[in-house]
């Protein structure tokens, strides 16, 4: 954890936003919520509930839609709240990721990771999350749990990367802030 705090006091700003596309997407944000245990850091992720009308079935990070006038970090911490039971209060935001947009709908996404004490207790709320758990930075390094892949897209290829956690796949948005926590991380 001492790591992803040096790391985000050295990295400054974020760098200009990804895959950007026309804006089709409402603006959003995620929480990266990230805590020790054990002497590691481990993130949370949630697999989205069958029942929504996109993403379904998905790993992604708690998080949705901006309210009309909601800063994305505010909207980041509503969302973990609504959806996982994460107290707000408990948050201490170490900073921000790079900007980016779904492929599929275009969503507009901002990335905030946040510190936790510790190990929190959570609640999936069923209608918005199938299932909340959480896995170690040092499980997503292994190279047995990640692959990069060339997809064709509008305009040429693109990288998408994976990664195959015991019984979910995570890749797009997800998989791409994953990556550029673990490369934040690990240029120290």
């Amino acid at each position: 954890m001492a790591r992803v705090r040096r790391a985000f006091e050295r990295s400054g700003p974020p760098g200009p936003a990804t895959y950007l596309l026309p804006r089709r997407g409402a603006p959003s944000a995620v929480l990266v919520p990230i805590f020790e245990e054990d002497g590691g850091a481990r993130v949370i992720l949630t697999r989205r509930s069958s029942r929504l009308r996109s993403h379904t079935g998905q790993v992604a990070f708690p998080g949705g839609r901006l309210e009309v006038g909601e800063a994305p970090v505010a909207a980041a911490l509503r969302e973990a709240s609504e959806e996982v039971g994460l107290d707000p209060a408990v948050c201490e935001i170490l900073g921000e990721l790079t900007p980016l947009a779904t492929l599929s709908s275009g969503a507009h996404i901002t990335p905030f990771v946040a510190a936790l004490p510790g190990r929190p207790h959570l609640s999936p709320q069923p209608s918005e999350v199938e299932r909340v758990f959480d896995v170690a930075l040092a499980e997503l390094m292994d190279p047995s749990a990640y692959r990069s892949e060339i997809w064709p897209f509008e305009g040429g290829e693109r990288p998408m990367y994976v990664f195959e956690l015991d019984g979910d796949t995570v890749w797009g948005a997800t998989a791409r802030i994953l990556v550029e926590l673990l490369d934040l991380v690990t240029l120290l």
